[in-house]
Formats: structure tokens, C-alpha cells, sequence
């Protein structure tokens, strides 16, 4: 038996994971499912803030590259901070 398939029969076994109601068979990640949670959460953030969608965003091509840009530099940020910290 491969690991993948042991590591799913343990998992279900355990019952720590929940079914997804659509795919019965395939349990849900509790790490995804907080992640999904907190990206829903800042969606409705931003909804408040700008009053708009990203998806219905009047901002351009670049306005979004430029967007990215300043996310992931301040990503880096928190990395080497972190990485100073040991």
C-alpha cells in the first residue's frame, strides 16, 4: 500500500477531518479550510474598503502588477524578520 493511500485511510479513520458533502469519499483539509475562511474574510474587507470586487476592479494591468509587486516585497520583509529572530 502506498503512503498516500495509508496516510487517507488513517485520516479517515481518525475522523479529524470532515467530508466534503459533494465528494463524500474525500476528506477536507483543516489547514485549507482556514485558509479559505481567511481569504473569504479579507474579501469582504476589501469589499468594505473599496467599495467594489476585485473581480469588478476598475484598476488596470499594471495597477494590479504594481499591486503584486508591493505585496510580495513586503512578503520578503516578514521573512527576513522572521529569519532574525531565531
Amino acid at each position: 500500500m502506498s503512503d498516500s493511500i495509508k496516510k487517507y485511510e488513517e485520516m479517515m479513520e481518525a475522523g479529524g477531518y470532515v467530508s466534503d458533502s459533494t465528494f463524500n469519499h474525500i476528506p477536507k483539509d483543516p489547514i485549507v479550510e482556514d485558509v479559505v475562511r481567511t481569504i473569504r474574510a479579507r474579501s469582504r474587507e476589501g469589499i468594505q474598503k473599496y467599495g467594489t470586487t476585485l473581480y469588478d476592479s476598475p484598476d488596470g494591468f499594471y495597477n494590479f502588477l504594481n499591486h503584486l509587486q508591493e505585496e510580495l516585497m513586503d512578503g520578503i520583509l516578514y521573512i527576513e524578520k522572521i529569519k532574525q529572530q531565531k
